[in-house]
């Protein structure tokens, strides 16, 4: 219910209204033609115009259909009320919804249907100037598919800087952790190798001491050696803690990836005993849950996508699926492709599946 309160306050419907209310409000001038039939033309086409934003994510045939009700609806209008000049302005509407929807191209080949199907409506009243008023509202017509064209480029291009953008934010936060994760290992090493090094060679000197005559039984030696080899296994624990610790945060490069995306929402688990360590590896996850979240929020029409991350033996187990409906069978496409490629070159599996609802699975296995 939410989301189609959300469909119907889109910018466009404002005006779009205000527009019908002003065509309606026109109609007194044709008070000898008022007739039934012309209202319910009027309220079919109002209906199919925002039926259009509820079902604009439905199938092809399903939004196709709705457009092809309203276009009927408004050259109805014209037919039945011809002589108040206005109702042709219902079309300029349509138009402007069409290029919110479809392709430039596809819209080109509506509107001169639209325009054709005008004409002949007009000449069947007997309109004095039938091309004219085609033409002018043609012209109309143009104005409004241009703005709407151009509204939706930039919608489009904002959507896009959006996602680049999150991208970005997602690589630096995995490059950052894995520089991080480095820099540690490094310290790490240069503890183990350098303090741990002398500090053997001093345990070693005062055990030699500890059994000299001129030193045996001496406290100071005693304590000293105790304290050393205490000293020592510290850092032995400090050094195997730091290496038990390394792991790169996929979670925050994740959550960053989705953030930008109104739907659909990302639920990420990921079980305690999951370490990633390797960069190459992190970087095919990243990957992944990318494609399955555009797939998920272009093809599906999800609210929530789930993505599991666990381990099974020395493999690494990434688990995808979304709360949407694929509408046909799974095809796999440049966007999937480049997934098992990328899974592939870090040594892993991918298994594509639909669930029981009709949602696409994504079951990836990557050496862990």
């Amino acid at each position: 219910m939410r989301e189609v309160i959300r469909s119907l306050l889109q910018p466009l419907n404002l005006p779009a209204l205000l527009t019908w209310a002003a065509v309606a409000l026109s109609l007194r001038y044709d008070d000898d033609r008022a007739t039934p039939a012309l209202w319910a033309a009027m309220l079919g086409w109002l209906l199919a115009f925002l039926l259009v934003d509820v079902f604009r994510k439905q199938r092809v045939r399903t939004i196709a259909a709705v457009f092809v009700v309203e276009a009927v609806c408004a050259l109805a209008v014209v037919w039945l009320a011809p002589s108040g000049g206005t109702a042709p302005v219902l079309l300029v509407v349509q138009v402007a919804q069409l290029a919110m929807t479809y392709s430039m191209r596809t819209t080109l080949v509506a509107v001169l249907a639209i325009n054709l199907a005008l004409y002949v409506v007009l000449r069947i009243e007997n309109h004095s100037a039938a091309a004219v008023v085609v033409l002018i509202f043609m012209g109309f017509q143009g104005f409004a598919a241009l703005i709407a064209h151009y509204a939706r480029s930039a919608e489009d291009t904002r959507d896009r800087l959006a996602l680049v953008n999150a991208d970005l934010l997602a690589t630096r936060a995995l490059l950052a952790d894995s520089t991080r994760d480095r820099e540690r290992l490094r310290v790490a090493r240069e503890l183990h190798d350098v303090a741990g090094h002398k500090l053997t060679a001093l345990t070693l000197n005062l055990r030699a001491m500890a059994v000299d005559p001129a030193y045996a039984g001496r406290r100071e030696i005693v304590l000293a050696q105790q304290m050393s080899s205490e000293l020592l296994g510290d850092i032995r624990g400090i050094v195997q803690a730091i290496r038990d610790e390394r792991g790169l945060d996929l979670a925050t490069a994740l959550r960053a990836l989705a953030a930008p995306l109104p739907r659909p929402a990302l639920q990420l688990r990921i079980d305690d005993g999951v370490r990633i360590t390797d960069a190459d590896t992190a970087e095919a996850i990243l990957r992944l849950v990318q494609e399955a979240l555009t797939n998920s929020a272009r093809h599906a029409d999800a609210d929530v996508i789930h993505v599991v991350l666990s381990r099974a033996g020395d493999r690494l187990r990434v688990s995808v699926e979304d709360d949407g409906r694929l509408r046909g069978p799974v095809r796999e496409g440049n966007g999937l492709a480049g997934m098992r490629e990328r899974i592939a070159a870090a040594g892993g599996t991918l298994a594509l599946s639909t669930s029981a609802r009709g949602a696409l699975r994504i079951e990836a296995s990557l050496p862990a």
